[in-house]
């Protein structure tokens, strides 16, 4: 004896095994056997194989007209084995029982199904409804499946070009463009930025690279807008002479420096940076501004800044005229690096000269700045700020426990033509972060934000400070020891026209030069506020999105440099494992076949091809590049 019975929304036909009450146990034709519950079963008979009547009532269903069947259908529910007798004008058969019971079953638009094995003919409007929708779903997937076929022979269909563009960052999922898109994905196995390349929505990698992140961090597009900026108050004078060190392709002046001679040994240093929290309050406008975009966006060629042009061009430290500024003064001794006082102001200052590395680090060296009688420009600015310096930097590594690696190579990106053409000529420009220039530099950028940052606390008031311990960094609204530069505290603070927590702090400072002991009562952030913590948060998340992009794109261009220079040979440094550092341009990169090695052992590598999309390289080691094989890497 066999039955029919439904099993998980399919019909199936099986040997009865054996039977109890309220179930049965039936076996498959493989031998399988489950059971089933007795009122789960539609049929039962006798006289053929259920396998065998299976196949011959599904093929005779596909040849009884829906049309036909629904008008033979009585208007109240029915089952189906009366819808058989009705159909076939006699007793049916068990094949054709079941043929009329899979008919009705795979047609929902024409019979509503009422339980097992009955069902109900659906009213002619509802039919109809039905039907149109279902000849509208036809037309889709036809729709569909033909822009998935022209995808896959490598052409775009036009009503997709506009489409094809969120694909990338929030897609509408619901959208047959999308679909039709996902199927062409799925049925080719490529990745959705390989096939939009091929298909032309992106004119090349970098595009797709740049439209990715911008649609997705600035869908509104990256222009500035401009604001009204309130004037600016009254301040006091400074006659110091002031002077910036930057690189040539600064626009956004932050910070300038000056040495003034007391007596003898006894200068005062001043690091003036530009002080746009004199007007950028607290929930302004050009605050929220500055808030959603967090920090100036840099890539190679090109920046997205966080400030309008206006006031830019208004608080940056340019040369030749009166410049609000925020002052810290260090009065010290030269010689022996004894601090004697500090002061901090708002003032103006006027800019002597905005002085670029690139034009003075083959002149500025560590033997021209310690031999008073070797020839240095700028030598009143530069010997001063050298020689306290050093006792700056040798007070930190006595902190730190031991002195600082500042040996790697660092490279500027120089791109002759648009930033978002790979034809651009890159250029890479190695400069060693020891250099003297860099090192008074970053040594008077500590001294401010270290110096400040005590200020701050002196007065009771919370800022952002940047700290470490035990290896972690963390930022935080109280001071906390920043173990690997060596300083008991740090806060941003010298960078406000780029980085949004430098200008918080600025604030915060200038409430406390202002007000005294009475800062308190008056800064935009009081202890505690939990505005500070959620900028802290926000901060964080965004300027490692911002760095993640810079760095991708730097990685881009590194690979048209190589493109460019033809290169297929290069020099590294072994790191560990297969990891390798090029020497030539800023990269790590993961090298095939590298044999144990001690770290630092200098290789020869050949490069075997580059993916603009991926930002791979494929490399194999070449061998060791001693003396008389470094001229193979050409």
């Amino acid at each position: 004896m066999y039955v029919v019975f439904e099993d998980d929304g399919s019909f199936k036909a099986e040997k009865i095994h054996s039977e109890a009450d309220s179930t049965l146990q039936v076996e498959s034709v493989s031998g399988k056997r489950s059971k089933i519950k007795r009122n789960a079963v539609i049929f039962t008979f006798d006289g053929i194989e259920p396998q065998t009547m299976l196949e011959q009532a599904r093929a005779t269903s596909e040849d009884i007209d829906l049309q036909f069947l629904w008008e033979c259908a009585p208007q109240d529910e029915f089952s189906a084995q009366d819808m058989a007798l009705e159909y076939v004008g006699h007793e049916p058969s068990i094949t054709e029982k079941t043929a009329i019971l899979l008919r009705l079953h795979s047609a929902p638009a024409y019979f509503h199904r009422k339980g097992k094995g009955h069902y109900k003919a659906a009213p002619a409007d509802i039919l109809q409804a039905a039907l149109a929708a279902l000849e509208k779903k036809q037309r889709q997937a036809e729709q569909q499946q033909a822009w998935t076929n022209a995808m896959l022979a490598g052409t775009l269909p036009e009503d997709l070009r506009d489409a094809a563009r969120t694909f990338l960052i929030r897609p509408d999922k619901n959208t047959l463009q999308w679909k039709a898109f996902e199927k062409a994905l799925d049925e080719s196995g490529k990745s959705a930025e390989t096939l939009l390349l091929e298909l032309g929505v992106y004119p090349h990698a970098l595009a797709l690279h740049l439209d990715r992140f911008l649609k997705q961090h600035f869908p509104k597009g990256t222009e500035v807008p401009e604001l009204d900026i309130p004037a600016i108050p009254a301040l006091p004078s400074s006659d110091v002479l002031a002077y910036s060190i930057d690189d040539i392709s600064t626009t956004e002046i932050d910070d300038a420096l000056s040495a003034t001679h007391i007596d003898g040994d006894l200068y005062r240093i001043g690091v003036h940076i530009a002080a746009p929290a004199l007007v950028v309050t607290r929930d302004s406008d050009l605050d929220k501004l500055a808030r959603n975009r967090m920090s100036t966006l840099y890539m190679p060629g090109d920046k997205i800044p966080m400030q309008s042009d206006s006031l830019i061009s208004m608080f940056s430290l340019d040369a030749g005229r009166p410049v609000p500024a925020l002052s810290l003064y260090v009065t010290a001794n030269i010689a022996t690096g004894e601090i004697h006082e500090t002061v901090t102001r708002a003032e103006t200052v006027t800019i002597r000269e905005n002085l670029r590395l690139d034009d003075l680090l083959d002149q500025v060296t560590r033997e021209a700045l310690e031999d008073p009688a070797a020839e240095l420009p700028y030598a009143e600015l530069f010997r001063p700020l050298w020689q306290l310096g050093q006792h700056l930097k040798t007070a930190r590594e006595q902190v730190r426990g031991k002195p600082e690696s500042n040996n790697r190579t660092e490279y500027t990106f120089r791109l002759h033509g648009p930033a978002n053409d790979p034809e651009s000529r890159i250029e890479l420009i190695p400069r060693q972060r020891n250099a003297p220039l860099d090192q008074i530099v970053a040594e008077y950028m500590i001294l401010a934000n270290t110096q400040w940052g005590g200020y701050l606390n002196e007065h009771g008031l919370p800022g952002v400070y940047r700290s470490q311990q035990m290896g972690r960094t963390r930022m935080s609204t109280h001071p906390l020891p920043h173990e690997s530069i060596g300083v008991p505290q740090y806060a941003w603070c010298t960078s406000p026209l780029r980085r949004y927590v430098d200008l918080v702090n600025q604030r915060q400072i200038l409430a406390a030069a202002e007000h005294g002991v009475s800062a308190r009562l008056v800064a935009p952030f009081k202890p505690k506020d939990a505005d500070l913590y959620a900028i802290i948060g926000a901060f964080e998340s965004q300027y490692t999105l911002w760095h993640e992009f810079q760095s991708r794109l730097e990685r881009y261009w590194c690979l048209r440099w190589l493109t460019q220079q033809s290169r297929s040979s290069l020099h590294g440094t072994f790191i560990r494992d297969n990891l390798v550092r090029l020497e030539e341009i800023p990269l790590v990169i993961e090298v095939n076949g590298v044999p144990e090695l001690e770290r630092n052992d200098r290789m020869i590598i050949n490069v075997r091809g580059t993916d603009e999309l991926s930002l791979h390289i494929d490399a194999e080691y070449a061998g060791l590049a001693q003396a008389d094989t470094e001229a193979a890497a050409t």
